[in-house]
């Protein structure tokens, strides 16, 4: 079983635009809404593969029924804790180039006992997970070390923990030696402190997180496919760059998420899980809003894998 942790989740709804103007009247070519947030969208990813998988999130008056409404009608296994605050609702605009501006609400305050109760409904589970993946920003409230407290936990019932979070709760839940990461380039320029130009700058960005403590980087790398540095073992090297096809963009909203889904759908380790990762978020940038990917949408074929990365490879620091 795997079971996802989303602190701060979210109903995603995407507009899709012929043009945006500021200031100006707009008519939506289409609209879709979601259930969303980086935990909830790897258990869609997750649960659409087959895999056994249960999300756990707070859920917050009319918008949290909402919200496990439609991951009911996606299938996926919820554990909910019931909060006095409203879950947010995140806004996407889409334009026909695949251009996407953003529009994230901050979310609820949660109390201390709801905090308390979302961490122990995890450790609840932990003692049955192969994995936990713990994932998303933190809402008011929430201590920084919130995904740490996570690793700890899941650490002690045995499971193996995988973190997708960004700035100081990032950096904060490296210290309690996750078993895996994944950041986007921007995400890892951030947490070791200086500019990622080239492959070989995220490499090493990689290795010094992992010499840290950190057990695994999976670094996703927008057009750049994604970067896969991990102990040797018995797939050969341990680090591993893997590139899709150019494709048509329609939304990236989730393709981290996907990517990340993809990479544990298939084993979380090695060349072969790096490449349904790639796989995986490609799929997603090809759908609409936040939209996961199912097996039947995966092209493995168009996706190679090389054990020596080129490291003179410039980046241009795409964010997924």
């Amino acid at each position: 079983m795997i079971v996802t942790v989303t602190p701060n989740p979210s109903l995603d709804r995407t507009v899709e635009l012929p043009y945006l103007q500021r200031g100006e009247v707009h008519r939506a070519t289409s609209v879709r809404l979601d259930p969303g947030g980086k935990g909830v969208n790897v258990a869609r990813a997750l649960t659409a593969a087959g895999l056994d998988t249960i999300a756990v999130l707070p859920s917050g008056r009319a918008p949290g029924g909402r919200l496990t409404g439609l991951l009911d009608v996606h299938q996926v296994r919820a554990a909910t804790v019931a909060i006095s605050g409203a879950t947010r609702t995140n806004t996407t605009l889409v334009e026909p180039d695949g251009t996407t501006t953003k529009i994230n609400e901050p979310g609820p305050v949660l109390t201390g006992a709801e905090v308390a109760e979302l961490v122990e409904t995890v450790s609840a589970l932990a003692a049955g997970a192969s994995w936990i993946v713990s994932c998303g920003s933190l809402t008011a409230g929430m201590p920084e070390d919130f995904h740490a407290g996570i690793v700890r936990r899941g650490r002690r019932a045995g499971a193996r923990v995988a973190v997708d979070t960004s700035d100081a709760p990032l950096r904060v839940a490296c210290t309690a030696g996750p078993d895996l990461i994944k950041p986007n380039h921007e995400e890892l320029a951030e947490l070791v402190g200086r500019p990622l130009v080239s492959l070989g700058d995220v490499l090493d960005a990689a290795r010094e997180v992992r010499a840290a403590g950190v057990g695994a980087v999976l670094v996703s790398l927008g057009e750049g496919g994604a970067l896969l540095v991990e102990p040797p073992g018995v797939h050969g090297g341990g680090e591993y760059h893997a590139l899709s096809s150019p494709i048509a963009v329609r939304s990236t909203v989730g393709a981290g998420d996907a990517t990340l889904a993809g990479f544990l759908a298939a084993g979380g380790t090695g060349p072969d899980a790096l490449r349904h990762a790639v796989a995986y978020g490609a799929a997603a940038c090809r759908l609409p809003g936040s939209a996961m990917p199912g097996p039947h949408e995966i092209d493995l074929h168009d996706v190679r894998v090389v054990s020596h990365p080129d490291e003179t490879l410039h980046l241009t620091g795409a964010a997924v």
